[in-house]
């Protein structure tokens, strides 16, 4: 049920003006605690504490109102009412919630400035949405508005709660971060499925990368829309090394029906349709978007292979039967396919220098001459060598950077180090959840100092917990 919380009675009574200038330095330093040992955010009460909803939504309703216009006392007092009628039903469960009884109390100091009566009507946090079958926020957003479940073609239903998005990511030799963000680098030669469920088939082939080396690099993903009743019939991407296409196979750039406006960077606006494909950079990275179901699929080409970058609803990849239970993102890996050690990435002792060799003799018989002048020519790096080119774009060392090297090492392929970096950045623009993208490989420096941190998140909550028992 979410984060454990840790409520001490009488905590309430920190909202006291006097007694939190008494204990203010006391204050400071717990904050500080918090703050110095990246909790992030500082909670010390149940999950349920609604008060930054109740926040948002007045802020909401205010931001477009200016003391000019006529009217604004009028509603300004009807959204204050609204916000004191939020915070009235989360009272229990943010009892001893300092941003609570702030806001209570400055509830009730804007009543009295602007003469608002405690009784009279309030301005309605949930204005009617337009739907729109083929968008799938819109949809799943009218389903909560209107407290019912939507059920589709498919007879799988929308929760009335806010969607939760997963993020899975694939790149390097290769590396494989899971909807669970477990870290994984695998074999995995040959084809593989990454994700299958009802809505949405991802697959992956993979090649062996230098000789000596079981590590193995992404050429080939094949993604599959399926059918969906009303918004879209079947369509398949596909993408090979050295063709990217911006269309799917049967040549179309998009399907459905236009769904929604959508903002331009331009600034301009427009109809977008149920699927479509965005080229950002003309052989090198291609968007698919798939409004209906709110999938986000992100592929790039960097030197001779492909990665891949994806966000999905929870609920939609949580939608598959026993026969699909072999998905790399949902479950990673296979044991015997790993070459990581249970989130230990083992680098090479020494670079496979006669692959490396091989490799550049086999260039020009496989490759024209235009395209080989694209790739980086392949290299052996040594273990410094390795780790100062990846710092030129990876600053924090972080599993993205430890990655970077072992790619390196084991290819000397320069490549690497910018699929790393986009890697990175594609799961910076579609992870859901800013507090887990930063992953430090198992007994590294860093994820030690991060364990270091616990005894101080604890000792600030011991704080916490002291200073309320000593206003009881």
């Amino acid at each position: 049920m979410g984060r454990a919380g840790c409520y001490c009675r009488g905590a309430e009574r920190l909202a006291s003006p006097s007694l939190v200038r008494r204990f203010r330095p006391l204050l400071l330093l717990i904050i500080a605690l918090c703050c110095g040992s990246h909790i992030g955010k500082c909670q010390v009460v149940s999950p349920q504490c609604r008060i930054q909803k109740c926040t948002t939504d007045f802020v909401s309703l205010t931001s477009h109102l200016t003391p000019a216009i006529n009217g604004f006392d009028i509603e300004f007092c009807k959204a204050l009412r609204a916000y004191s009628a939020c915070t009235q039903r989360t009272a229990k469960s943010c009892r001893g919630n300092l941003v609570f009884h702030s806001a209570v109390l400055g509830i009730s100091d804007l009543m009295s400035q602007r003469n608002c009566s405690r009784d009279g009507p309030t301005s309605s946090t949930h204005p009617e949405v337009h739907h729109e079958p083929c968008n799938y926020h819109s949809r799943t957003q009218h389903a909560h508005t209107h407290g019912h479940t939507h059920s589709h073609a498919h007879g799988h239903s929308h929760s009335h709660s806010r969607p939760g998005y997963l993020f899975c990511g694939l790149f390097g030799d290769p590396h494989l971060r899971t909807f669970k963000d477990s870290f994984q680098t695998c074999k995995v030669e040959g084809a593989w499925p990454l994700i299958d469920n009802d809505y949405l088939s991802v697959q992956v082939t993979n090649v062996p990368v230098v000789t000596g080396s079981s590590a193995t690099a992404t050429n080939k993903i094949t993604v599959i829309f399926k059918p969906y009743e009303g918004c879209t019939d079947q369509r398949v991407y596909q993408a090979v090394t050295d063709n990217l296409p911006a269309a799917f196979d049967d040549g179309t750039v998009s399907s459905g029906d236009p769904i929604h406006t959508s903002s331009s960077a331009e600034g301009g606006t427009g109809k977008v349709r149920a699927l479509w494909i965005s080229e950002r950079s003309p052989g090198h990275h291609v968007e698919l978007h798939a409004g209906y179901i709110g999938v986000t699929v992100v592929v790039r080409q960097l030197g001779r292979y492909l990665t891949l970058a994806v966000r999905i609803p929870e609920e939609l990849a949580q939608a598959y039967d026993a026969s699909q239970d072999l998905q790399l993102c949902l479950n990673g890996c296979p044991n015997g396919e790993r070459i990581d050690q249970g989130g230990h990435l083992p680098l090479p002792l020494s670079p496979p220098a006669l692959g490396l060799q091989l490799q550049q003799l086999r260039w020009p018989v496989h490759y024209p001459q235009t395209q080989a002048s694209s790739y980086s020519i392949p290299k052996v790096f040594s273990m410094e060598g390795a780790r100062e080119r990846c710092k030129e774009q990876l600053q924090v060392q972080d599993i993205y950077f430890h990655s970077c090297v072992f790619d390196l090492l084991t290819t000397g392929d320069a490549n690497f180090t910018v699929a790393a970096y986009s890697a990175l950045k594609d799961m910076e623009s579609l992870h859901p959840h800013r507090d887990r993208w930063r992953i430090y490989p198992r007994g590294s420096a860093t994820a030690a100092s991060h364990l270091d941190c616990q005894p101080i998140k604890h000792l600030a909550l011991l704080l916490l917990c002291a200073l309320s028992l000593v206003l009881m």
